[in-house]
Parts: C-alpha cells; sequence; structure tokens
C-alpha cells in the first residue's frame, strides 16, 4: 500500500467490484480497495452446487445475527454476508434478479431522487450482463458478469410451471423481461459452470492493471474527516494500523449492515448513538443506521413420491462423482444452485404488482449445525417483499471490531404478518395443482394440522426467516433522515459516499445482487463525471 490514492474503496463486495473496475478503467486514477476478509480462494466458492457449504463458512462470514425479535418469539435471526472478495456474491445463492420495474419508478418519484426511473436504470442492467438468453431490449449481450439460463433438468420444475399456469398465478418467460409476473425458470450469475461473483466479473480482470490495488484481511477503523471532507482511512492491517489518505473521494461500500457502522465510528451519526459511546460527533445525521429492510421469509416443505429429487447427492460417493464430473467439465449437477425456479406472484388483489417471491427447489434439506442432511422432497419459500416494518442498527460500541446490534423489528407492522400468512396459502393453492398430483406426498413443514390462520400465524412467527437482503440503512434522499443523495454523496460531507445496498430508497421486490451492481454502475459515472447512460424505454406487462 502507497501513503495516498485518488479514491479509497471499502469493501470489496458487489458494489466495491464493479466501482474497483470502472474507476481505474481508464488508467487515470489510482484506486485502492480494502477488503476485511480474505481473497475468494477456496474452492467451494466456485462450485455453484457449494453454496449450502460456504454461505455458512465462518471463514469468509461476519456471521450476524439480529438482536432478540419481539414478534419472532425473541428468536435472532442468522444473517450470514460475505467477508470475503466478492462480498456477498461470493456466497449467495446466485439468483439473478432485477426487482419490478415498478419499483425503481417508485424510487423515481421521490422527492430529489428524478432519474431513477426503471428507464434510466435499464440501460446500466443491459450494460452490466451478458445473458445466455441473447441480447434484446431487456437483456445484455457483452456486460462483465455472466448470467446463465436454469440448465437441471427435474420433472419437479415442470410440475411447478405447469401449477403456476393452472392455478393462475402466472407463468412469465423471463423476470427480468417482458413480463415480470408469474412462475418462471430463473436466470443465475454463473458462467461456463462456475459462479460468476463480483469479484470474478469485475475486480479480478482489473487487478493487473497498475493503477487499482487491493488490499485483504484489512479492517476499517474510520473514514478521517477534516472541516466536513473526508480526506482518507484508518485501518488495521498485519497488527498495525495505517492511515492512507484519498486525493479525491472515499466510497464506503461495506453493505447494508457495516456501511452504518463505518460511519457512526467515524462520528458520522445521530448523536445520541455516538455519545453513548464516547465518539465525537463529527457530522450529526438522524438516518445513519435507520429505515433497515429486508424480506422475510417463510419455507414449506412435502414430501416426494417419486426418486427423482437429490438426498442422495450426500452419499460420499455421489459427492465424488458430481465433483470429479465438475472439475473435469464444468457441468452436471455440481454446476447448479439448485434454486433454479421461482416467481414473483400477488397474494392479494389489492397490491398494484406482485408482492410476494417463490424460490423453489426438488430438494428437502434441514441443517444440523454446518452439516446440511438432505431428504426426499421438494421445498417452496415466499418472500414479503415490501414490508411495511423497518429496523435500525447501533453500535455495540467504539470498537471496529465488534459487531453493531442489528434491529430488523420483523412484522412489527401487522401488515407484514397478513401478507405472509396470504403467502402461505398461495404456495398450499400452487402444490395442489395437479401438476403435482404425481409427486406430492404429505407436507412435512409446517405440519399438516397447521391449518387455521392463527396456527398459520404462530408457525410463521417461530420459523420464519431472512432470505438475506439487508437494505435501506443510509438510503437515498433529500429529506432530514435521508443520508445520501441522488449521487450517492453523504449529505453535508465533500468527499464521501455510500454505494451500496444501504443507499436502495425502498427494498426492491426481488434479490439484490443484481440491483446493488447496477447502483454501483450508476454511481461509477456519477463519481467520474461521466453522462449517464440514455434512458431505454422496453415494456413490460402490467396489469
Amino acid at each position: 500500500m502507497k501513503s495516498e490514492y485518488d479514491y479509497i474503496i471499502l469493501g470489496a463486495g458487489s458494489a466495491g467490484c464493479v466501482l474497483a473496475n470502472r474507476l481505474s478503467e481508464s488508467g487515470e486514477y489510482s484506486v485502492l480497495v480494502v477488503e476485511a476478509g480474505p481473497m475468494d480462494n477456496k474452492l467451494m466458492i466456485h462450485i455453484p452446487a457449494g453454496v449450502h457449504s460456504v454461505y455458512k463458512d465462518p471463514g469468509i462470514n461476519w456471521n450476524y445475527q439480529s438482536e432478540q425479535e419481539p414478534d419472532l418469539t425473541l428468536r435472532q435471526v442468522e444473517l450470514p454476508r460475505g467477508k470475503v472478495v466478492g462480498g456477498s456474491s461470493s456466497i449467495n445463492a446466485m439468483v439473478y434478479m432485477r426487482g419490478h420495474p415498478l419499483d425503481y419508478d417508485r424510487w423515481n418519484a421521490k422527492p430529489g431522487l428524478e432519474g431513477w426511473s426503471y428507464a434510466d436504470c435499464l440501460p446500466y442492467f443491459r450494460a452490466g450482463e451478458t445473458a445466455e438468453r441473447g441480447e434484446d431490449a431487456w437483456r445484455g449481450g457483452s456486460g462483465p458478469l455472466g448470467v446463465a439460463r436454469a440448465k437441471l433438468e427435474n420433472p419437479l420444475f415442470e410440475a411447478f410451471l405447469q401449477a403456476g399456469k393452472s392455478s393462475g398465478q402466472g407463468l412469465s418467460q423471463d423476470l427480468n423481461g417482458f413480463q415480470p409476473e408469474g412462475v418462471a425458470r430463473l436466470d443465475s450469475t454463473i458462467r461456463d459452470g462456475r459462479r460468476c461473483s463480483a469479484a470474478v466479473a469485475h475486480l479480478k480482470p482489473a487487478l493487473a492493471r497498475p493503477n487499482l490495488e487491493l488490499v485483504t484481511h484489512a479492517l476499517v477503523e474510520q473514514v478521517l474527516l477534516e472541516n466536513k471532507r473526508a480526506t482518507g482511512v484508518r485501518i488495521q492491517h498485519q497488527g498495525k494500523v495505517r492511515v492512507i489518505r484519498a486525493r479525491r473521494e472515499v466510497i464506503v461500500a461495506c453493505g447494508a449492515i457495516k456501511s452504518p457502522q463505518v460511519l457512526m465510528l467515524s462520528g458520522i451519526g445521530p448523536a445520541a448513538e455516538l455519545g453513548k459511546h464516547g465518539i465525537t460527533v463529527r457530522h450529526e445525521m438522524q438516518g445513519v443506521g435507520q429505515d433497515l429492510q429486508d424480506h422475510l421469509k417463510i419455507t414449506c416443505s412435502w414430501r416426494c413420491t417419486r426418486p427423482i429429487t437429490y438426498q442422495h447427492m450426500t452419499r460420499p460417493w455421489n459427492k465424488l462423482k458430481v465433483g470429479l464430473r465438475w472439475l473435469r467439465s464444468h457441468d452436471g449437477f455440481a454446476a447448479s444452485n439448485i434454486w433454479e425456479a421461482g416467481g414473483l406472484i400477488r397474494g392479494n388483489e389489492e397490491v398494484d404488482y406482485p408482492n410476494l417471491q417463490y424460490h423453489f427447489a426438488p430438494i428437502s434439506a434441514t441443517y444440523v449445525g454446518r452439516q446440511l442432511k438432505l431428504s426426499r422432497g421438494f421445498t417452496l419459500q415466499v418472500d414479503q417483499l415490501r414490508p411495511a416494518s423497518k429496523g435500525h442498527i447501533e453500535l455495540t460500541s467504539a470498537n471496529p471490531v465488534d459487531r453493531p446490534a442489528v434491529h430488523f423489528n420483523y412484522l412489527k407492522d401487522e401488515h407484514d404478518l397478513r401478507e405472509l400468512v396470504e403467502g402461505f396459502h398461495k404456495m398450499q393453492e400452487l402444490i395442489a395443482q395437479p401438476a403435482f398430483i404425481a409427486s406430492r406426498g404429505e407436507r412435512r413443514e409446517p405440519l399438516p394440522e397447521v391449518k387455521s390462520n392463527s396456527d398459520i400465524e404462530n408457525w410463521i412467527r417461530a420459523t420464519a426467516s431472512t432470505d438475506f437482503h439487508p437494505s435501506c440503512s443510509c438510503r437515498m434522499g433529500n429529506d432530514d433522515k435521508a443520508v445520501v443523495d441522488a449521487e450517492m454523496k453523504v449529505h453535508g460531507i465533500d468527499g464521501l459516499r455510500v454505494v451500496d445496498a444501504s443507499v436502495m430508497p425502498d427494498i426492491v421486490s426481488g434479490n439484490l445482487n443484481a440491483p446493488t451492481q447496477m447502483i454501483a454502475a450508476r454511481a461509477a459515472d456519477f463519481i467520474l463525471g461521466k453522462p449517464a447512460l440514455a434512458p431505454e424505454f422496453a415494456r413490460f406487462h402490467f396489469d
């Protein structure tokens, strides 16, 4: 590490990798990326079916937990977050989903966020990907991120699609395309049978440039401020404390949990919160760590009456066979993320557009510690996509080593419980369709006796968990609780931006990895003073 760079990026996750690539591209500027975790050298990261191993691996994971959730029977909810080059894009389930076009139009309608419509974002989505589906008005054909179509053949996937059609919940050929509603085979961030993380797509090709440097195993202590300007960072690395200066900007891209912690440790945040830990207030901002949103999910599973599921994959000989096949040709079962089908549906007729999301897998799995136990069955999950409940993040101390306290406040608003009950009924309706008759056994989770809405509510409170989509904790806007403006500049401080899922003004109706990379690509243009890509007005189906 040198002592000074033009740009310092904190975090080599989904956003940080995109920024590193784009800011170093011209060769004009020196860029340093600071990552707390190791390089993504573990083989299981790159094998798509290895997701169930890596996402709980403590060596590449922050291992966050929520505080006790009052409306989830005081449970603490596990929240894996990537602590590795590539961030959570190196440990996630690789589902490529952008959210619904109306999510972005909803952002655009907020004061100060003009220019964030779907038409403004679509060209960045397209420019960022190479889709196996081929280039069209909705999909890109020459971007760095590989996006693969679902390939795993299984009769249960076909039953799922047929059930979507016969139930009236809808059928789509591409949820990121013309019809963002219904059930479908999903896309995933896989290229040539390997995980295509943000590190693989954006960062690693750029590391050959002499003006880009990456430091791993480096913990950020704070952003340094002088006269309301970010001038550098202080980090812990190899047992020493280093101060590194930024000539142009410091960009915080640590994710929706870590980014507000870094700001607060730097004296940027609610004065009362900072005062509790003896931190000098450098810039009071009430919104730092507030408005935290996430997708809460419930999971049902059924026994399968036919020998068409994958419980045998945990047997040592079978694991060896699929592993050797993947090493030889990067295909077969190991090249699948397993969650290859899903959907965006409406839980009721009152919502303007889909408010629930499915993920479907032809497998039934439970964890015993970190060990995955498989049985003959299939699994359907549903997320509530636009929660009314919001949480917040607090410091537990002024020590950057200590994890922050995460309060999601799941189900605090009764609207969210009502929508998840509707989601439960939609799942039962789907699996009850004729397409599943040949395969459907008894329901395992929850047990068949869970029938009444009261039973369902109690089961939801006892079992619901995160779908790993924390966001909005440093949100964009121009009100008194907004942390950054429409170009992701921290209000009132020069030379400092936040660029990651924390800046979303509202959570999108889908997985967050693709939107976060899009946000970072837009941020790069803002930072470099480049004109934005021209809006693209692709049509989409909307009832």
